[in-house]
């Protein structure tokens, strides 16, 4: 399935209330010609369906699984072969289980065959190519040996290094270290003790003036960001409508603040417009009080899809419904725009539309920790009522230096148009590689803008094949499956870089004609794509 929106309108309508019903048309009309144009410029994703064929086969290599993985567990339960997972000590059988062990079925019997492909140590900079130590496992992956090698010179698809600044030389690191030889490395205390400096004051005056906002504030931690700062805005009596495929991170910050969660089909303004009208009219759940507020969460770019938010819809809807908008910029911040200023940069809104503007500093800035923007008063209150802001240590001067050297590269105040150069690269850069993979035949997900671009997999067999022939390679991929996504839509997700160089996308998308003995890989509605794993490349 494509979608194409271009020039779609808004058509304001009068709604009234009968028999406790909203009436009239919905907010949005797709035909119509008249009214409020909401988007500028083309807006193309295209999530294809899994193929029928592929979904059976899918589900019987999982059935196949789990069928070897009850029988393994009965030969584990006689002893015959060894368990290395945790388990209860003899001498402790009539406790209260401190491990589940039907829980951990998936990881005994399906993670562990394929556990080789992920936490992969690194023994370089996370730049456009690095460094891996080498490792084997004498025990199908329960523990690895270091064999003391490195394999040098992987090219680098999985790291979050949008705009290339993950790097150990220029001016960034440079700055880096002239503010670690000065304030050290650690402050070791809060903010609101003894641990606030210069440097992170004007990090958040900064980021307040990239954003376009009134305030900013800084935290140590991305997922903190979310997880502690959103119970300080909802509570009881409050409801939030959180996107289907929102970051873990916004959900623990939802379940935490005790507010009523409702969730709203990806990306769909008509599940969305829906929830608001039926939390208007009916209210809280027994006492149909009105809520106290209605707090919409969105991610800018959605990690796993490679989808764009629909955001000048959702901001219609806000503003159409009163309810406040919490949009989560980590992975389209820097990432999107002209200006390298996220999804409201890329939509050409303004900023002063989104009630809580939030972002990591851990990928397009190559540094940690994350950010929380908008008005002065929403600011103030975060500062004595989050638990980030309050109990957590300040963040390192040389991660807070990072953040501003890097900062004013993109907004061009280091006098060069290098930050500008890459946030260009990088569009050019995401439109090549989507193409090329289009047109090899893959199925891939998401918006043509996205630097996330996720390439089906499908099957349980193919992710770890997948991920240790192109390492064979010199070709570092993030391979995801179950539970991380549904069980049948399996994928490799690449990530795409300023710093890679066309030679190196071209390397990572050769042509199926330069391989002979060929496996499956993915289906098209229209072509397979075929992709050797068993010839040398050229």
């Amino acid at each position: 399935m494509q979608i194409l929106i271009y020039n779609k309108h808004y058509i304001d309508v009068n709604l009234e209330s009968r028999d406790g019903m909203l009436c009239g048309p919905p907010a949005y009309d797709f035909s119509g010609d008249n009214g409020l144009g909401l988007y500028s410029r083309p807006f193309i994703e295209s999530f294809e369906e899994t193929p029928m064929l592929v979904a059976v086969l899918t589900y019987m290599g999982y059935g196949i699984l789990t069928i070897f993985g009850y029988l393994r567990d009965f030969l584990r339960d006689w002893k015959i072969e060894r368990c290395h997972v945790a388990r209860e000590r003899e001498e402790q059988r009539d406790f209260v289980p401190l491990y589940q062990d039907f829980e951990n079925f998936y990881t005994r019997n399906l993670y562990m065959r394929i556990r080789d492909s992920w936490n992969r140590p690194i023994c370089s900079v996370p730049g456009a190519k690095v460094d891996l130590v080498e490792r084997v496992s004498p025990d199908y992956n329960w523990t690895f040996d270091y064999t003391g090698k490195v394999v040098e010179g992987v090219i680098n698809m999985g790291s979050y290094n949008y705009l290339g600044f993950a790097e150990n030389t220029g001016y960034c690191a440079d700055a880096s270290a002239e503010v670690t030889m000065k304030y050290g490395v650690g402050v070791a205390s809060t903010r609101q003790e003894m641990g606030n400096l210069d440097r992170h004051e004007e990090m958040e005056e900064l980021v307040a003036k990239f954003l376009g906002v009134e305030s900013a504030m800084a935290f140590g931690m991305g997922f903190a960001t979310n997880s502690m700062n959103i119970p300080a805005l909802t509570g009881k009596g409050c409801l939030i409508l959180s996107d289907e495929l929102n970051h873990a991170s916004l959900v623990l910050g939802a379940r935490l603040s005790g507010s009523t969660i409702r969730v709203f089909k990806h990306n769909n303004m008509q599940s969305l417009e829906k929830m608001l009208r039926d939390a208007i009219v009916h209210g809280q759940p027994r006492t149909h009080r009105p809520w106290k507020k209605i707090l919409i969460l969105v991610e800018g770019i959605y990690s796993m899809e490679g989808s764009i938010v629909r955001l000048p819809e959702v901001i219609a809807l806000k503003k159409r419904y009163r309810a406040y908008l919490y949009l989560d910029e980590a992975h389209s911040i820097g990432a999107l725009g002209p200006g390298g200023r996220g999804v409201v940069d890329y939509f050409g809104l303004d900023p002063r539309d989104v009630d809580v503007m939030m972002g990591t500093f851990t990928k397009s800035f190559g540094a940690a920790g994350g950010y929380i923007g908008g008005r002065k008063e929403l600011l103030e209150y975060l500062r004595s009522h989050s638990h980030s802001a309050v109990y957590a240590a300040s963040m390192s001067p040389p991660v807070v230096e990072q953040i501003i050297a890097s900062m004013k590269c993109i907004m061009g105040e280091d006098g060069t148009t290098l930050g500008r150069d890459r946030v260009q690269q990088l569009a050019e850069n995401t439109l090549y590689f989507r193409r090329r993979l289009t047109e090899m035949g893959f199925i891939i997900y998401g918006n043509n803008d996205s630097p996330v671009v996720p390439m089906m997999l499908y099957m349980p067999a193919k992710i770890g094949a997948f991920g240790r022939e192109m390492l064979k390679r010199n070709i570092g991929v993030v391979v995801v499956g179950f539970p991380a996504t549904p069980i049948i839509e399996s994928r490799a997700r690449f990530c795409i870089s300023a710093a890679h160089t066309k030679d190196m996308l071209d390397t990572v998308t050769i042509p199926p004609s330069f391989f002979n003995d060929t496996i499956h890989l993915c289906f098209s509605h229209q072509q397979t794509a075929s992709v050797s794993f068993l010839s040398k490349l050229p």
